[in-house]
């Protein structure tokens, strides 16, 4: 989160606040697509990831990043942040919530944000 924080500040962006809901969110999913090895941002049934983010009870989901491979959040970060989609997640001054997941079998990333 530090990291988040620190490139939306470069942005002019506020801060993003942990949810615990949407760390449920995105741990959950980091930890299935290890378990069934896929990488994707629906799973093999279709469920989404704003639709997982209301299922842990987050009411207002706003979008989500992930990652394989990398083994440490500096190298997933600079992954992100050289990625024009993913950045724009982590920039978008309209999220105020984050939950981070990862899995290190495969090291599954998952960022989940929210309104």
């Amino acid at each position: 989160m530090a990291l988040v924080n620190a490139a939306r500040q470069e942005a002019g962006c506020g801060p993003v606040s942990v949810d615990g809901r949407l760390t449920t969110a995105a741990q959950g999913h980091a930890s299935d697509m290890a378990a069934r090895s896929y990488f994707d941002h629906t799973t093999p049934e279709g469920v989404t990831f704003d639709q997982r983010i209301t299922n842990a009870g987050y009411p207002s989901p706003g979008a989500e990043n992930i990652a394989r491979g990398a083994e440490t959040a500096a190298s997933v970060m600079e992954l992100w942040m050289n990625s024009p989609g993913h950045r724009r997640n982590i920039v978008n001054c309209d999220l105020n919530t984050i939950g981070v997941g990862l899995d290190r079998n495969g090291f599954y990333w998952v960022q989940d944000f929210g309104f």
